[in-house]
């Protein structure tokens, strides 16, 4: 017979109490030849336990196939008679139990337990162990030992209840008591009946529970001491105790949660100042061991639980409970809140918020529990580092967020208790948590620096991490307010490595954050300067300290964070230069210097881009003007002498118009030799004349200067009084050399402070304009 488990064991035996198994890392890997021996049995790969197949019966007369069923396939045969329970029929008894066939096939092990069931087996039994106890039979308790571990390897739930029951639990431990390995019997009975005592912290009047409780505690111990430990084969075989002890407690739970009275009493005595130290630590510890038994309770049932609890007001018991000072009561009250956050955070922001508005800072239960953690007696902190994972519940807005179909008051309270008890705790409870951190650091310096405050220290500074990497807006503001992070980075200088690396750790979740202000916020305090100078402390010392600051400044780099690589390469870079074992600082450097060209090229082109504004303007904008002064100027008397510009620039550029006016008049008289003679030289070359109407700039343009109108923008004729239209010959000569002038703007700002006589060109190659 195979079976397979765990999906990834296949397990079977080949003699007796040998037993064989083939563990699979992979599941596939199971599956396959779980598939291959199925096949070869003739089996359903679905099935975890393979059975004996019943024979081909072929051509076989039918009698030889009835012989052959009966003989080979034990598992269709009728009931399992069990011999008469005596003591001279014990040996036969205990050969059918402990028989390889009846353990190893489901149906056989479920005929041997319908038999003991039906016929009463198990009390007949427990008469034959009297018998043996009192004659002090050795063998005979040996082999009784042999067959009821046999009988809970059944694992059957209605043996259980018989075995389990007020009248025979005490009968079966007493059997488990002689087991053959042991020269002499345990005395599990007496330390039951004697040593162990139940006490009843508020009495209790339902008997039914009390049963339950007793019974419970026996099976308990039958399964963790009596029993052997199971193999990794057999941990499936006490499955159904293990599901009885479950059940157990949920009914215990159910019943005390249903008892208003018994619950009652004890909050009553548990937050009463008369109540005696002794009877309150017994309350605390029940009330502990209540919701230990709570952790077997389904979704719904706990969350009732918890529901009752709260209405009882176990908050305020456990905010009492933390204010005394024994140290037992304590541990067991972080142990009950610990169990309370985890299953409902909400209900416990809810009280924090609602007592927030009535009480101290220093009587809220959340500082309560950070006092707790920060006064931790133990030597390893071994309560600090439980509350620290309470407080991370407490504080994380991952377990605040709304979902999308709940109704609008949940929605409200749910975006509520986010964003409200974030600023509550900042508010109120973030200077607690701090306080020890800026004690230690208060003269620029460690005061203290033994182990156990560099353990509490790197405890916070986990805390703090959390709250960089989940709070971004408001651990934000406290850092810059309260300059934490310069006190931060003093603990690089602990001879504890760990908390040296926990402040190293606090800057690189800062650094990779990538906001602006932490980096104004660094660069503004020189908060580098600590970490270069504990990294030029540590030397070429290759180690982990070593590596993570490496690394931040390669983060960097990498990220090609602008301003911490302008501020380190500019502040810091001659103490770093000389470290040639990484390329980081070097590149650092680089990218630094790539920065400095971008910004000078930048800078040039920005610059051009001005000048050019400066000197010409776009060709659609006087188009644009132009429409426009023709669409308001409808009463114009005189249309042939409208000039083609808006009211705006008219005013501007009368100055300007005169020039033109002059320039077009002397033009007209030189016509003919403009026409004629070739460009006019200056230092040699043909040179455009610029007619530039600025600040300064002369008035009259240099007579035989050709005009034409800015690129893009039509050539449009202003007639004055003092000259004529210009006549299509000039026309086509502006555009004959239209690849020979430049271009000019008239800027409206400049026009009205022109100078009025400027007959010399500039030395330098001017543009022609108009």
């Amino acid at each position: 017979m195979y079976q397979k488990q765990q999906e990834t064991l296949i397990v079977w035996s080949e003699a007796a109490n040998y037993d064989l198994a083939l563990s699979f890392q992979e599941q596939a890997g199971c599956l396959e030849i779980w598939r291959k021996i199925c096949q070869v049995q003739g089996k359903d790969p679905s099935v975890d336990i393979t059975q004996d197949c019943l024979i081909d019966h072929g051509e076989h007369d039918e009698e030889f196939q009835e012989d052959s069923t009966i003989e080979d396939a034990p598992d269709a045969a009728q009931e399992i008679e069990l011999p008469p329970c005596e003591l001279s029929k014990l040996e036969e008894i205990w050969n059918i139990f402990t028989e390889s066939s009846i353990q190893s096939t489901p149906i056989r092990k479920e005929k041997l337990s319908v038999a003991i069931e039906n016929s009463g087996y198990i009390k007949k039994l427990l008469d034959l162990f009297h018998m043996c106890e009192d004659l002090d039979n050795m063998e005979g308790l040996h082999h009784l030992y042999e067959i009821f571990k046999n009988i809970f390897l059944l694992n059957r739930n209605e043996l259980f209840e018989i075995m389990f029951s007020e009248e025979t639990i005490f009968d079966v431990i007493g059997v488990l008591e002689h087991q053959p390995s042991s020269p002499q019997p345990s005395q599990h009975r007496t330390y039951l009946k004697e040593t162990a005592k139940f006490k009843q912290v508020v009495p209790m009047t339902n008997k039914e529970l009390l049963n339950k409780i007793h019974q419970t505690y026996r099976v308990q111990y039958i399964q963790d001491v009596i029993l052997p430990t199971p193999s990794v084969f057999e941990e499936n075989h006490l499955s159904s105790l293990t599901s009885f002890i479950f059940f157990n407690k949920v009914e215990i739970v159910s019943m005390i949660q249903e008892d208003e009275k018994f619950l009652s009493s004890l909050f009553t005595q548990l937050t009463s100042d008369d109540t005696e130290e002794a009877v309150r630590r017994d309350l605390v510890l029940f009330l502990k061991e209540f919701c230990t038994f709570s952790q077997t309770l389904q979704q719904d049932s706990r969350e009732s639980f918890f529901k009752t609890l709260s209405s009882f007001g176990v908050l305020s018991a456990i905010e009492v409970i933390l204010g005394l000072d024994d140290p037992q009561i304590k541990s067991a009250a972080i142990d009950i809140f610990s169990y309370i956050v985890e299953f409902s955070p909400s209900t416990v922001r809810e009280f924090i918020m609602k007592e927030g508005q009535k009480q101290d800072d220093d009587d809220l239960l959340v500082n309560l529990v950070i006092d707790q953690m920060i006064n931790d007696p133990d030597p390893e902190l071994g309560g600090a580092l439980q509350l620290m994972g309470v407080l991370k519940l407490l504080i994380d807005p991952e377990n605040m967020i709304a979902t999308s179909n709940v109704s609008l008051n949940a929605y409200y309270f749910n975006k509520t208790e986010k964003s409200e008890f974030l600023v509550f705790f900042y508010k109120h409870s973030m200077h607690v948590l701090t306080a020890p951190l800026y004690a230690n650091t208060s003269e620029g310096r460690l005061s203290k620096d033994d182990f156990q405050s560099a353990q509490l220290q790197s405890l916070i500074l986990e805390l703090l991490t959390f709250c960089i990497e989940h709070h971004t807006f408001h651990i934000k503001n406290y850092i810059i307010s309260k300059d934490l992070l310069r006190r931060v980075l003093l603990l690089l200088k602990s001879r504890h490595r760990f908390l040296a690396l926990c402040a190293l750790r606090f800057m690189r979740k800062i650094v990779g954050i990538k906001d602006d202000f932490y980096y104004r916020y660094i660069i503004k305090g020189s908060l580098f300067k600590p970490i270069v100078e504990a990294f030029l402390e540590n030397g070429t010392r290759y180690n982990l300290f070593n590596s993570a600051i490496i690394e931040l400044f390669e983060f960097i780099k990498m990220e090609d964070i602008k301003s911490l690589c302008a501020h380190i390469v500019e502040t810091h870079m001659k103490e770093l230069e000389s470290v040639n074992y990484v390329s980081t600082f070097n590149s650092l450097k680089m990218r630094y210097e790539q920065q400095q060209d971008g910004l000078k090229d930048k800078l040039f082109d920005s610059t051009s881009v001005l000048r050019n504004h400066r000197y010409r303007r776009d060709a659609r904008t006087l188009e644009e003007e132009e429409e426009m002064w023709f669409d308001e100027d409808d009463e114009t008397e005189d249309l042939d002498s409208m000039v083609p510009v808006s009211d705006v620039l008219r005013s501007s550029l009368d100055a300007d118009f005169d020039h033109i006016n002059r320039y077009i008049g002397s033009r007209k008289v030189n016509k003919d030799q403009s026409r004629e003679s070739p460009p006019r030289l200056f230092n040699n070359r043909s040179t455009c004349i610029n007619i530039n109407l600025r600040n300064n700039s002369p008035n009259t343009s240099p007579v035989g200067s050709p005009a034409t109108s800015p690129t893009g923008s039509p050539t449009i004729p202003c007639p004055t009084p003092n000259t004529s239209p210009i006549t299509p010959s000039e026309k086509a000569l502006a555009a004959k050399r239209a690849g020979l002038v430049g271009l000019v703007d008239y800027p409206d700002e400049d026009s009205d402070e022109e100078e009025e006589d400027s007959e010399t060109p500039t030395a330098k190659r001017p543009r022609l304009a108009t």
